[in-house]
């Protein structure tokens, strides 16, 4: 499940460069942008936001009062130009403060630390289904969920320091967990390490040479320390 997030802000200029943070990520979703609290209140109460992008000088009420007037406020990022109201703001409990113009770098921190705030450890003890009969596939916990991840739609996986993106066909998924112990729950014969930062699943890569592989369309480079390992798992397919 998409986290569905809101963006609030006066200018115009601002929500285009946050959309275009937000459309970044495949694990985002931007259901809404308003320019000001009236229309946020409304935008809130029409339809559920997990996480509201939320400037702070605005006309009519400011960021932070329109923070304070809400009963059950979604998980909240303050981004603005002015570096004064910071204190105030994180005496609300918001995940971040970002200071225009947002870097994505910066915006990565923040998205990371809102994916901190909620409770998550990866995929049960017992993931993978054996039964010949049966799809083979993982449970990783995302987003307050278990999320059952057939092993044919991974294209690969990659490090995004304490959290992995897994990367489908069809969808991206963030998980809290390191990638060296994502590895260790996945069966070898599917999927191998071949960088520090990536793994990939065996059977959907496309090509290979001695420096990098080829999946969907995207090459990957095999870390030095990985080679060996990676270029004798794939010797032995042929």
């Amino acid at each position: 499940m998409k986290t569905r997030c809101l963006i609030v802000d006066d200018e115009p200029l601002a929500i285009e460069a946050m959309q275009m943070l937000v459309d970044k990520f495949d694990s985002l979703k931007l259901v809404a942008s308003c320019s000001d609290a009236i229309h946020a209140f409304d935008a809130l109460r029409n339809a559920r936001i997990d996480l509201m992008f939320l400037d702070i000088q605005m006309p009519e009420m400011s960021g932070l009062d329109f923070l304070k007037s809400l009963k059950n406020p979604p998980k909240v990022i303050f981004t603005t130009a002015h570096r004064e109201h910071a204190i105030q703001a994180f005496e609300l409990s918001v995940i971040d403060y970002l200071l225009k113009p947002i870097s994505f770098d910066r915006f990565m921190q923040a998205i990371n630390k809102y994916y901190e705030s909620i409770p998550s450890q990866v995929i049960s003890d017992n993931p993978i289904s054996t039964s010949a009969n049966e799809a083979k596939y993982f449970f990783i916990k995302a987003e307050k969920k278990n999320v059952k991840i057939q092993f044919e739609d991974v294209l690969y996986i990659e490090s995004i320091k304490d959290y992995v993106k897994i990367v489908c066909r069809n969808k991206a998924i963030i998980s809290k967990i390191m990638i060296g112990n994502l590895i260790e729950r996945l069966p070898g014969q599917y999927f191998v390490r071949i960088h520090r930062s990536f793994i990939v699943y065996i059977p959907n890569i496309d090509a290979y040479s001695s420096i990098s592989v080829e999946v969907s369309g995207k090459e990957i480079p095999i870390g030095r320390n990985y080679k060996n390992e990676t270029l004798n798992t794939l010797h032995q397919l042929h």
